[in-house]
């Protein structure tokens, strides 16, 4: 028979609760092949629109007005040098959007689309309209498409697009954001400093 105890007895170990089990730690929040997916959509969605309107300003295309027409439009809301204006607008929207697309330069691309965009919105909103499609004035589409754009610029890309690999692809938010301040900038500039005020209709 060993003369060496069988078991150490501690005071206090007994009654001792056992210890607590730890919850398995969740898996972290990750960049994945669904985001990159969705962007690829909202990069469609909101270039190929720009894309389409661009054509109908620029070309006159699917019942658009075509440039002299925009300049028009653009003249009866109280801009000046309505036809360089509507040249660069028109342009904004097919090239931006189609780099938007792409994805291709993601970031100032799309802030172009939101400076047009903000153009719009503040034209409606001042002539009295609402929020609402039904409403001739309403933002309803003009606010979806320019809060996409604004969502690109502080998203970039994703992972399927040209620019993979570029500083402002790798880390988005920053470049997003100066991008964005650029976009907000020019779309305040051409709205204060190009257009007179002109009364609403009743």
């Amino acid at each position: 028979m060993s003369d060496q105890p069988t078991s150490v007895f501690t005071p206090g170990s007994i009654g001792e609760p056992e210890p607590t089990k730890t919850r398995p730690t969740r898996r972290p929040l990750e960049w994945n092949a669904g985001t990159d997916a969705g962007l690829l959509l909202l990069r469609f969605a909101i270039g190929g629109t720009f894309v389409a309107h661009g054509m109908q300003n620029v070309f006159g295309l699917w019942g658009g007005p075509g440039i002299g027409g925009f300049a028009r439009v653009l003249d009866g809301f109280g801009f000046r040098e309505t036809l360089a204006l509507s040249w660069a607008t028109g342009i904004t929207e097919l090239v931006a959007g189609a780099f938007v697309v792409l994805g291709v330069g993601t970031p100032l691309a799309a802030a172009g689309l939101v400076a047009v965009m903000l153009n719009v919105v503040l034209l409606k909103l001042g002539a009295g309209g609402g929020f609402f499609a039904t409403d001739p004035r309403g933002v309803e589409l003009e606010a979806v498409l320019g809060l996409g754009a604004a969502a690109l610029v502080l998203t970039g890309a994703g992972h399927i697009a040209l620019e993979r690999g570029r500083t402002w692809n790798r880390r988005p938010a920053p470049w997003g954001v100066l991008a964005m301040i650029i976009g907000v900038a020019a779309g305040l500039l051409v709205f204060f400093l190009l257009r007179s005020p002109v009364p609403v209709a009743p």
